[in-house]
């Protein structure tokens, strides 16, 4: 079975950091693009951030700009996310999903995608 499992999630106080992982399964993560999306109560799913095949591109939404960081590792199929000084705006389900290319990192890029891992970011 092909899918992505998005995990690393929780509860974070604003300030804090915490590493989402997404992991292949049933599929060579290497031959695909990532991108990590979020989708927050009653607004659309937006771009967070987005890598090549190898990890020579990567691209950031304006909002998370030097406070996240997109990395991968092939040999393990898995790619991470880490997001540090955290918000409260940053509240939301985040997924990530396989693209050709990293391409604008925008939700009707991608196609196969994992379910998702709530992040909240509350005091």
């Amino acid at each position: 079975q092909l899918q992505l499992v998005e995990s690393g999630g929780g509860l974070v106080q604003p300030g804090g950091s915490l590493r989402l992982s997404c992991a292949a399964s049933g599929f060579i993560l290497r031959d695909y693009a990532i991108g990590w999306f979020r989708q927050a109560p009653g607004k659309e799913r937006e771009g967070v951030s987005c890598i090549s095949r190898f990890g020579g591109t990567t691209k950031y939404a304006d909002s998370v700009k030097g406070r996240f960081t997109i990395s991968r590792d092939n040999a393990k199929n898995t790619v991470y996310l880490q997001m540090n000084s955290l918000k409260p705006e940053d509240t939301a389900v985040y997924y990530c999903a396989t693209a050709p290319v990293p391409g604008s990192c925008t939700p009707h890029e991608y196609g196969k995608w994992g379910q998702g891992t709530q992040v909240t970011v509350s005091s």
